[in-house]
């Protein structure tokens, strides 16, 4: 057996040496844009003392109900698939709490899909669906301004799943309704409606 040299074992070493990028990672464009011109302005609009004071974007919830899924099961895996290509991450299968005998449905059965986007993940799934997915919404003339919580956390409901480009179209086996929830560390409504609206969210006027 040939004994191993010290070339051998310096090959050895650059070969499981950690291979690292020299390429810059570019932040995510509504960070940027947050950091460079959204904070200043609601700043400005609120009279803020404290840089900690301003409003900001901690989460998105991305959920999916599928009352259906009681009848066939197997929407379930397509819904899994479809909020997986949308924001980029696995969602988790959210289950009934409780039976109730009208809808047929029993306790522990999957009813749903949701994700939570933090970091990230998030900037960008806010980004596309502010630059690509409604703009695809049939006869878009903005988003309500409603539907805030009164402590300034948003819901935004879609009737389609098909808006976003990363769906395909010919795998769609039922058009499905989906729930996006953004969470603010803004205090009132105003402020977190400025806050959307400061990194894009088109409002109805």
């Amino acid at each position: 057996m040939a004994k191993k040299t010290k070339e051998d074992g310096k090959k050895k070493e650059k070969a499981t040496a950690e291979v690292t990028s020299t390429t810059p990672v570019e932040a995510p464009r509504k960070r940027r844009l947050y950091h460079e011109q959204a904070s200043a302005a609601l700043k400005t609009q609120f009279s803020y003392k404290n840089p900690m004071q301003i409003p900001r974007l901690q989460k998105i919830t991305v959920n999916m109900g599928l009352g259906a899924a009681v009848g066939n099961p197997k929407i379930i895996d397509s819904a899994v698939e479809e909020i997986r290509a949308v924001t980029g991450q696995k969602p988790v299968v959210t289950r009934a709490k409780k039976a109730i005998a009208t809808f047929k449905l029993r306790e522990g059965v999957p009813i749903g899909v949701m994700v939570t986007l933090r970091r990230e993940r998030m900037w960008e799934f806010f980004d596309r669906l502010v630059s690509i997915g409604l703009p695809r919404v049939r006869d878009f003339k903005g988003v309500s301004p409603r539907g805030f919580d009164g402590q300034g956390n948003y819901t935004l409901g879609l009737k389609e799943q098909i808006i976003f480009p990363e769906i395909d179209y010919d795998k769609i086996d039922v058009i499905k309704g989906l729930n996006i929830s953004f969470v603010t560390s803004a205090k009132t409504d105003d402020e977190g409606r400025a806050l959307l609206a400061q990194l894009g969210m088109p409002f109805r006027a």
